[in-house]
């Protein structure tokens, strides 16, 4: 078959990707624009269809062994006195147990530690460039000498390169949320080992995960579009933050210099991405850059869940990948589609938009708890 491949994107889908492929039988390439990976992101879980893929992979085991001990969420007032708190099952849902939350760059770690050993990886490198042939593609990037390959995808995330070349600009496809966030590693917990602390002011959370030893603040508030917003601006970034915590954070006011002093702090716009179809003649999307699910979403669970299946297509008929790829397109469009809806009521349950609808969540969480 010898079939040739280039991803973009060495992250949780790209890397999943390029272990399935490799061991398919396609030659793999994976190019990564960062000179290596983050540290900081937030927690996600492997649950459902993610963990049969995660077990496959045989790094279920060290996925467990960085697994986060969180039980609780607790509802913070300023002076730092819990008022309400809620089970972590009863907003994750359920595995029987077996569903694990991990700190995002943990798992993206143990996904490419088994990628490498299967593909060629070429960090601080990016793609330029693409044009279809009727054998291939050829292209072009920032620093390599160009290439043909069969077949390129895109598992570049929510601002897509591959997705800007070959379906076009991304606002086109990207819906803003109404909502931005941040995270970055803090020096310290607020509730202990084995709960998230939350504070909230009217259309702001504050909130601080253990995760496992390194803890991790969140910063998520409702803004509305940064006219010119630029995702790869660190310095704007945190002048957004601190201009909107300043002042509102009681006893946690102390974090913002924290976020001034960050050398790894994600953020981005919380956006969904809808296209009409995920496939281009011989380039597709894979993970964010195909339907990105928002903050609440579960991304990362079907991002790996997406790339295994289009994995598995691929190889039941390499001859034919034009039917391969709609058909990975038609099976992961069944999980995706109900996870986009569920964005409305998770965002009231963590952003409240007032004191009221603050006042009310945490009414209802002690009821519910009781």
């Amino acid at each position: 078959m010898n079939k040739s491949v280039l991803i973009s994107g060495a992250g949780v889908a790209g890397s999943t990707l390029a272990y399935w492929l490799a061991r398919e039988g396609f030659t793999v390439t994976v190019v990564e624009r960062a000179a290596a990976q983050r540290a900081s992101g937030n927690p996600v879980d492997v649950k459902g269809p993610a963990l049969e893929v995660v077990e496959q992979m045989g790094i279920a085991p060290r996925l467990r062994a960085a697994a986060t001990v969180v039980r609780r969420i607790a509802f913070l007032d300023g002076s730092g006195n819990e008022r309400a708190s809620m089970n972590m099952n009863s907003i994750q849902g359920s595995a029987d147990g077996r569903e694990i939350e991990i700190a995002r760059a943990d798992l993206a770690a143990a996904l490419l530690a088994t990628a490498q050993d299967e593909a060629e990886i070429r960090w601080n490198d990016t793609i330029t460039g693409l044009t279809q042939r009727e054998d291939g593609v050829e292209v072009t990037f920032d620093h390599g000498a160009p290439a043909r390959f069969d077949l390129v995808i895109g598992a570049d995330g929510l601002h897509s390169g591959v997705r800007r070349l070959a379906f076009g600009p991304e606002q086109e496809f990207i819906r803003h949320m109404g909502m931005f966030v941040a995270t970055l590693p803090v020096d310290r917990t607020l509730a202990g080992a084995h709960a998230v602390a939350m504070y909230n002011t009217p259309g702001r959370s504050f909130s601080v995960h253990p995760a496992h030893g390194i803890p991790l603040a969140a910063f998520i508030f409702r803004h509305a579009p940064v006219p010119g917003f630029d995702h790869r601006d660190p310095a704007a970034h945190k002048r957004l933050v601190t201009e909107t915590y300043r002042g509102r954070l009681g006893r946690f006011e102390d974090f913002l210099a924290q976020v001034a002093d960050a050398e790894d702090m994600y953020f981005d716009s919380v956006s969904q991405v809808r296209l009409p179809s995920w496939t281009n003649g011989r380039v597709t999307l894979v993970g964010d850059a195909a339907s990105s699910l928002s903050l609440f979403g579960d991304g990362s669970t079907l991002a790996i869940a997406a790339a295994h299946t289009l994995a598995q297509e691929l190889a039941h008929t390499p001859a034919d990948q034009s039917a391969a790829l709609r058909r990975y397109e038609r099976r992961h469009r069944t999980l995706v589609k109900p996870k986009q809806r569920g964005f409305i009521l998770a965002s009231q349950l963590l952003v409240p938009r007032s004191r009221t609808a603050i006042a009310l969540r945490n009414t209802a969480v002690r009821a519910f708890a009781h």
